[in-house]
């Protein structure tokens, strides 16, 4: 893995992790492994020094296995005090998670909260509190009602041309605001047969031209379950559009190899829909991951969840969609946070929203800028929203306003 030569420590070592499922709920025990010799291999000196004080014989090559990060995952408090002092309201949260999302934090990513606050905003990203478990009544655990628009295991059809495929369950670090906390990390795994109703079903749909292979997320799967499933896919005469949802370039940047590159590679036109949320979560690793699925030839774009206390404000939006074109990612969408249980403590006003992409606008370039929508309760789908531009409209003009509130008109025909 490569990274900028004042951010790295260089370190010798192999090793290989074999027996670990990527299709299933990986363990949490921490592996014990002897040290090999190798040469030329680098790790970032904040990765360095996690590694070497909670997992003393775990050697690079092991750290930048992504089978290794899934196995040694946290997910459970005995795991997470092993690293870091957690509050009151953490302790409660994590002691009472029994039934709801679970918990799983990537070694990698646990290097980048470990030192932390509990205010931190990544750490809030993927440890608990007890705010969590407060159920409001607007909430609901689908409130996109997935499920009444499911009509077969695995398929969601809900826009006329194109299908949501969640293929898997699993997530390599599980969001406290996951749209999908009903169902992921649940282990209702697909088997095959389910794989070739979807399949059938997708095939007798005609109109159905771009399908979105989503979760879980998908890159937690086998290279060869990814291939069973696209090469299936393509296979389809009206498919015209593919695409991946995944966080995995964020929480798992080992994941993506140059393996994993071939296959994808295969399978052009293939988008990939990423899942940022903080200019902090850029770590070259991540950087490097990214630059690589761009050099594969796949258009990145990144949606982003919009979240109080962590990104709620227009300089940490700004920073963040500066960093991602960057590293060629494209911010994509600004969602307003889902009514799932629990998720009071991360959903602004709608008027928080549309401030801060009022002070995008104008202010960096339309690349910089995303679509902010709300994915409406009641199963309505993505709606967009902007600042009110429009200052009035008849049949003889339209007077608008623009970034710095001044105001010009525009003939009607």
């Amino acid at each position: 893995m490569n990274a900028n030569k004042n951010e790295v420590s260089v370190f010798h070592g192999e090793g290989h992790l074999t027996g670990c499922s990527s299709d299933e709920e990986p363990g949490a025990k921490t592996m014990i492994f002897s040290q090999i010799e190798t040469p030329d291999q680098l790790v970032s000196n904040r990765n360095a020094e996690f590694m070497h004080r909670y997992f003393p014989l775990a050697t690079v090559d092991l750290w930048n296995d992504w089978k290794w990060q899934l196995r040694n995952s946290i997910t459970s408090i005995e795991g997470l005090r092993k690293i870091m002092p957690l509050s009151d309201k953490e302790i409660m949260a994590l002691n009472n998670l029994k039934g709801r999302l679970p918990l799983r934090i990537t070694p990698y990513y646990a290097s980048l909260i470990y030192k932390t606050k509990p205010s931190n905003p990544l750490r809030r990203i993927v440890v608990p509190v007890v705010e969590e478990l407060l159920q409001a009544p607007e909430e609901k655990f689908d409130p996109l009602h997935e499920q009444l628009s499911s009509p077969v295991k695995g398929i969601v059809h809900r826009y006329p041309d194109r299908v949501l495929f969640t293929v898997t369950q699993v997530c390599s670090a599980y969001c406290r605001y996951c749209t999908r906390s009903h169902s992921v990390g649940k282990l209702d795994k697909l088997g095959k047969n389910d794989f070739e109703k979807a399949f059938e079903y997708i095939r007798n749909h005609r109109e159905v031209r771009d399908v979105l292979i989503s979760g879980g997320d998908p890159l937690t799967m086998s290279d060869g379950m990814l291939d069973y499933i696209l090469s299936n896919l393509r296979a389809i005469p009206h498919v015209e559009i593919l695409r991946i949802g995944s966080r995995v370039p964020v929480v798992l940047p080992q994941r993506i190899t140059q393996n994993l590159i071939s296959i994808l590679r295969k399978y052009h036109p293939l988008y990939i829909s990423l899942h940022f949320t903080h200019p902090d979560e850029i770590t070259p690793e991540c950087s490097e991951a990214c630059i690589k699925l761009a050099d594969g030839g796949f258009p990145l774009g990144s949606q982003t969840v919009l979240l109080k206390g962590i990104n709620d404000d227009v300089e940490t939006m700004k920073k963040l969609f500066h960093k991602l074109l960057m590293i060629r990612v494209k911010p994509y969408y600004l969602y307003q946070c889902d009514l799932i249980p629990g998720s009071a403590q991360f959903r602004t006003s709608i008027n928080k929203g549309l401030e801060i992409i009022r002070g995008l606008r104008g202010f960096t370039s339309g690349y910089a800028i995303p679509h902010y929508v709300v994915d409406v309760p009641g199963g309505g789908g993505k709606i967009p929203l902007l600042p009110d531009y429009v200052v009035e409209h008849n049949n003889e003009k339209i007077v608008l306003r623009n970034y710095e509130g001044k105001i010009f008109e525009y003939p009607e025909i």
